[in-house]
């Protein structure tokens, strides 16, 4: 009895000695805590073993290099080195017991002690608690970047720094995929075109980098000259609103071009109760709203897209945009009605369309979104409204469906999240009314294959659900981003598309849809299938994994191609049949310019890796259409610049791309490809510099004759409506922005 007291050891102490010696809690590191705390300068743990792990034998530990490329690699190593045996010990725990024994001289004299085997079982404690520990910082590190560990650095002199970060390669996935891209102080996600895009022609910035000053130097002043162009239309702010619109045959033409395009794919207005006081602004004496004068402006500024061939109410589309962003702005009004929400969506859309928004079209839309659901529209009106008419629950239906549709679209252009699902409303979708159907009590909808002035929208509105997938699933913080599910969503986006396709066919009425209802929806719907495969593009190209995604963007941007730009024997002059489409795609910005581009670009590169792969002595027969559609891009691209447009790069970029096509054509080694990139590089200068130095030259000769334009367009008009500040005038008034606003309200009488 007596012997086995003296032969029973104490449990081993786990906790360093200066964590012993004041009994404190020990989180055994090396050194722990407390010590860095205490600053003891060392970490002593007494039963200190050179080996804790009995079954491994001590390895050498990797001297670190002086190079940091070298320091990493053997960092990467230890780690490895370190995860293996971590693993090897927690695979061997079941076995280490019997091992113990096996492995023990076996002797009569000597057979292990239950204190030894409690000691062992503590060792296997101790190793278990800091695999746990590790794996628990670890783990929410990766699901919450969706392992996007691997970053490339992109510079150029064109288009600055960008940083593209990439997945590492899931199993399946033989190589990465770029996850999101920063660009100064913006992160953009998968569907952001420069986030792929960057990386497909990384050569050619590469190759105009040796360009010569000068040439460098017509770039900087092409830039300069936009910026100052973009200086003398904007009118000086705040500006003072006027009364001034144009002709009234002029502003019937403008309402009409609206209605053919923007409101027959969103629906905004209800159009027989906006011509109704559209009528009445031009018959009426008494002072007009001026509510509702910045919303017919608005109308006025989105008509004036597809006005004409050459977009010539450009600078007074800007002046009523600007007169509309100081009504929205007024800090002392708060509207939130249904007639203000239409006004925002309205100065939401004209300012991507007229490129005033600085593509902060996403942003501009959550606080919008944010407005619809603080008036209860994501709820379904039978469950807020206490009395209700079917013009109020239909209008509330619409604008909330208008708004899920710009908000998608606004998230895929600009690479950010939608910020919404479906399980954060309601509101059911509207009914298949025409307009004045709904000013009727009880009135039954129309059967869903009768074409009314609903169809576009609700067939879109069915799709709905598939493409906020595709959005969530490239710019959200996925974890599953693998082929398996890309190919998933494509299989439901493609069902879908499918469905409405042959619905929209089928609508049987005295009225169909028109080619730009047709064209705009097909238009829409590929741009969600190529941006879903767009993210393996660029390894198919060097890969058959993803053969097939590279397959569906060649056959989306097609389609996207032909869809913007129909065929010239199919084309009609009226600006409401295939003229307006590709004048949307020519005059304005925003969405629809920059699909259109992209699905140029993608084209162009896959022609350039025909080039690039063929190994074969005799030329290489390339498709003659796609081929067209690069030359017709060029000229495209021309038409965007003659039309107003000051940002030349898109112009450039397709001019580098097809140059570079050329150079590959003619068997042109990597120096000779380099001098012509250059020689375009001059060459687009040169053609891009005389026309924005014409466009300087008119830009003030306009904004003058914009008092003058509205001839005998003047109306009544009150500005009682209008809250103006002394401090909202104050040319130093951005002196005192971090003020309290509260001070200035005390001060306004």
């Amino acid at each position: 009895m007596v012997e086995s007291e003296v032969r029973r050891r104490r449990a081993v102490t786990l906790s360093c000695s200066l964590c012993r010696r004041r009994k404190i809690r020990c989180n055994r590191e090396r050194p722990c805590s407390n010590c860095i705390r205490s600053r003891s300068g060392s970490c002593i743990y007494d039963n200190q073993n050179p080996n804790p792990n009995p079954l491994l034998p001590n390895l050498p530990r990797p001297q670190r290099s002086s190079n940091p490329s070298h320091r990493t690699q053997d960092e990467v190593s230890e780690t490895a080195n370190s995860d293996q045996v971590s693993a090897t010990s927690r695979r061997s725990l079941p076995s280490l017991g019997a091992t113990s024994s096996a492995t023990t001289p076996s002797s009569s004299s000597h057979q292990p002690s239950s204190g030894e085997i409690d000691a062992l079982k503590l060792k296997i404690q101790y190793l278990e608690d800091k695999l746990s520990e590790s794996n628990l910082v670890s783990t929410p590190s990766q699901a919450s970047t969706s392992n996007t560990n691997l970053t490339e650095v992109a510079k150029s002199r064109l288009g600055g720094t960008y940083y593209v970060h990439y997945d590492n390669a899931l199993p399946g996935q033989p190589q990465s995929v770029a996850r999101s891209l920063t660009h100064k102080t913006r992160l953009l996600g998968q569907s952001h075109w420069e986030v792929n895009g960057i990386c497909l022609i990384r050569d050619i910035f590469e190759a105009i980098e040796s360009a010569p000053r000068e040439a460098w130097s017509g770039m900087e002043k092409c830039k300069l000259l936009a910026r100052e162009i973009k200086l003398r239309r904007a009118p000086p702010w705040p500006i003072i609103p006027t009364s001034n619109l144009p002709s009234r045959d002029v502003c019937d033409k403008l309402i009409e071009c609206y209605i053919q395009t923007t409101e027959s794919i969103t629906r905004i207005l209800h159009i027989p109760t906006f011509k109704r006081e559209y009528e009445a602004l031009w018959v009426s004496e008494s002072p007009s709203d001026i509510a509702f004068l910045t919303q017919l402006k608005l109308v006025l500024a989105l008509g004036a897209v597809t006005y004409d061939a050459n977009f010539s109410l450009r600078v007074s589309a800007l002046h009523w945009v600007y007169e509309a962003q100081v009504w929205a702005s007024d800090p002392f009004k708060l509207r939130v009605d249904i007639p203000s929400l239409q006004s925002d969506i309205l100065l939401l859309l004209a300012q991507e369309r007229l490129g005033i928004s600085g593509h902060l079209d996403w942003i501009s839309m959550g606080s919008l979104l944010r407005k619809a659901m603080y008036m209860g529209l994501h709820r379904e009106p039978d469950r807020v409204l206490h009395s209700r008419t079917t013009y109020v629950s239909e209008m509330r239906r619409r604008l909330w469906n208008t708004i899920l549709e710009i908000n998608l679209q606004a998230s895929l252009t600009s690479g950010g999240a939608p910020l919404i699902a479906l399980g954060d409303f309601d509101t059911a979708p509207p009914g298949n009314f025409n307009d004045d159907q709904i000013m009727i009590e009880h009135v039954v909808p129309e059967s869903p294959d009768t074409f009314t002035q609903m169809s576009i929208a609700l067939a879109l509105r069915t799709t709905f659900p598939q493409r906020l997938a595709v959005v969530e699933f490239l710019n959200g913080l996925t974890t599953n981003n693998s082929y398996d599910e890309t190919l998933r969503l494509d299989t439901d986006l493609r069902t879908a598309y499918k469905d409405l396709y042959h619905h929209l066919r089928s609508l049987s009425n005295n009225l169909s849809p028109s080619s730009f209802e047709l064209s705009a929806v097909d238009l829409l719907l590929h741009r969600y299938i190529s941006a879903l495969h767009i993210p393996f593009f660029g390894p198919s190209l060097t890969s058959s994994t993803y053969a097939f995604s590279r397959r569906i963007v060649l056959e989306s941007s097609q389609k996207i191609w032909q869809a913007a730009h129909p065929p010239p024997s199919t084309s009609q002059p009226s600006p409401t049949t295939n003229n307006a489409l590709p004048r949307l795609v020519t005059h304005s910005s925003g969405f629809y310019p920059t699909v259109t581009i992209h699905a140029t670009f993608l084209i162009s590169i896959e022609l350039r890796t025909q080039l690039q792969e063929d190994t074969s002595l005799s030329p290489i027969s390339l498709r003659p259409d796609l081929l067209s559609i690069i030359e017709e891009s060029k000229r495209w691209a021309l038409q965007v610049l003659e039309s107003g447009e000051v940002n030349i790069k898109g112009y450039l970029l397709l001019h580098l791309v097809a140059a570079q096509i050329e150079a590959l054509k003619r068997g042109q080694n990597k120096e000779e490809i380099a001098k012509a990139l250059i020689e375009t590089v001059e060459n687009v200068v040169a053609t891009c510099l005389p026309m924005l130095k014409e466009m300087l030259d008119v830009a003030p000769a306009q904004s003058a004759h914009l008092v003058d334009a509205g001839g005998s367009g003047q109306v009544p008009f009150s500005l009682d409506d209008w809250s103006f500040t002394q401090g909202d005038a104050e040319p130093m008034a951005w002196m005192f922005d971090g003020y309290d606003a509260t001070f200035h309200q005390e001060l306004s009488f």
